[in-house]
């Protein structure tokens, strides 16, 4: 299968360099020449351009790129696409991205894998990194039924544990389990560093260990994707930050009553639940 990738970064890196280690014939877009030479070099692509021709003979198409270039990059691309072929993306967020691209491609169908590291660009892209990752999959009722048979396909081979929900569905439940997760990490890390006392905050630097590193790795990630998070997800990334903000009022009152059963009640109650979000 010939499968176009469009934004040669960390994910569309690892899905050329896995799709090429099956025997698919890989074709690239990025907007510099550099990153094409380099993908070209690392394996991940068999051809690669800046020029959106390249994608001539693709049987489908993967969108890599960010949110905010998304419909720009859909319009540059699909005056090259055959009829026939099937054009998926990556994004982080569903519903904006299925109503803005699905009324310029019939061949659309949304989709994100769950998978990712702190690094971003081609030099961070490895193979492995879908293994058992979710890949959520978002059709609607006017998705070609042959198009996501053909997406589910090919992504069920890197691994991934395939997931289908409506784009709501979808940015409901990453606000909570992702969205709101880098914005919660965002502002431990800023009110951290907001410590008025330089020896004290020194001192945390210096204590800092497995807990803060931890809890404060999405928050020190991509800040492009962070932002794209807040900006498309909107409605959803309000409604959970909302409840987490509620939720911490109610810690605030239980600590300043001296109300340690409360605490220990809630802290016994995260303990069991921690176990269904994280373990497969």
């Amino acid at each position: 299968m010939n499968i176009g990738i469009v934004g040669l970064g960390l994910i569309g890196g690892s899905l050329g360099l896995e799709f090429k280690a099956q025997g698919h014939r890989v074709l690239g877009v990025s907007r510099k020449s550099a990153t094409c030479e380099r993908a070209i070099a690392l394996g991940a692509v068999d051809q690669a351009s800046t020029k959106a021709d390249v994608l001539r003979d693709a049987d489908l198409v993967f969108l890599c790129t960010p949110l905010g270039v998304m419909e720009a990059t859909t319009k540059e691309i699909i005056p090259y696409l055959a009829p026939e072929t099937t054009l998926t993306d990556v994004g982080s967020v569903k519903a904006w991205v299925v109503k803005t691209l699905e009324p310029l491609w019939p061949n659309f169908i949304g989709g994100h894998p769950m998978a990712g590291t702190a690094e971003s660009g081609i030099d961070a892209a490895h193979l492995g990194l879908f293994h058992q990752a979710p890949y959520v999959l978002t059709p609607t009722r006017t998705t070609p039924s042959v198009a996501v048979q053909q997406v589910e396909a090919v992504v069920s081979t890197l691994q991934v544990r395939v997931h289908h929900c409506t784009p709501d569905e979808h940015d409901r439940a990453v606000a909570w389990i992702s969205h709101l997760p880098v914005m919660v990490s965002a502002s431990l890390i800023a009110v951290a560093t907001n410590e008025t006392d330089s020896t004290v905050l020194k001192l945390a630097h210096a204590l800092a260990s497995s807990g803060f590193r931890d809890t404060s790795r999405v928050g020190g990630g991509n800040p492009e994707l962070g932002m794209m998070m807040a900006q498309y997800n909107q409605a959803s990334l309000l409604r959970s930050l909302l409840a987490y903000r509620t939720q911490i009022d109610h810690v605030i009152d239980a600590v300043q009553n001296e109300d340690w059963s409360t605490i220990a009640d809630l802290l016994q109650q995260t303990h069991q639940a921690r176990p269904s979000f994280v373990e497969p």
